[in-house]
């Protein structure tokens, strides 16, 4: 069944970061006129707001970002419940152990992913393998390329509050994305959610 077109609107701007009424019409095949009146709605409801950007020549344009209130509408996965396991872990066996956590995870999660990556022949295809496992955990996972460069995005962070509590996290998912993309290649992120970030970004460059 068909979602409803503001559930359908807050996802667009969830995969896209911003968007004006313009595309939001073409990506719900609605007139630019039943797109805004979708926009006034969702904006009186607390769940985006707009910016104005000038691009150059011609009028300014308006571009449609979540509000916090509509980023919460992607909830972070038994968020609380993480939080204060990692704290119980903090508390009564120290940093170290927390450590050991985190590393035992990147492991695991590495022999699961180079799994299905060592299939790949090319970056490309690599990248296709990656978007597609880190999708299905949650992260509504894409990649594009832009002339030489390609870029790994993240649009959701199903363990955001765990990473806001421990960035060990974070750091052992890029060492991860490193290990598995290639040595031949450099992986750095270039947007983080948990910095305030729409997305987490890598970007892979040669």
């Amino acid at each position: 069944m068909k979602k409803p077109a503001a559930d359908r609107i807050l996802m667009f701007l969830k995969m896209r970061g911003e968007a004006t009424s313009l595309l939001i019409a073409e990506e719900l095949s609605i007139t630019k006129e039943g797109a805004r009146k979708h926009l006034l709605n969702l904006a009186q409801e607390g769940l985006i707001e707009s910016t104005v950007k000038n691009e150059g020549v011609g009028r300014p344009s308006t571009y449609y970002i979540l509000t916090p209130k509509g980023l919460s509408q992607f909830p972070d996965t038994h968020a609380e419940v993480t939080v204060q396991l990692l704290r119980s872990v903090k508390n009564l066996l120290g940093e170290n152990a927390l450590d050991l956590l985190i590393s035992d995870r990147e492991k695991n999660t590495h022999e699961r992913y180079e799994i299905v990556l060592s299939r790949a022949n090319s970056l490309e295809e690599r990248l296709n393998a990656l978007a597609e496992i880190r999708s299905r955990e949650g992260y509504m996972a894409e990649w594009k390329k832009e002339g030489n460069e390609y870029f790994l995005i993240e649009n959701h962070c199903p363990i955001c509050a765990a990473a806001t509590e421990c960035q060990g996290f974070c750091r052992a998912e890029l060492s991860n994305f490193q290990s598995l993309i290639g040595k031949e290649y450099t992986v750095e992120r270039v947007d983080h959610i948990i910095s305030g970030g729409q997305r987490c970004v890598y970007r892979i460059t040669p």
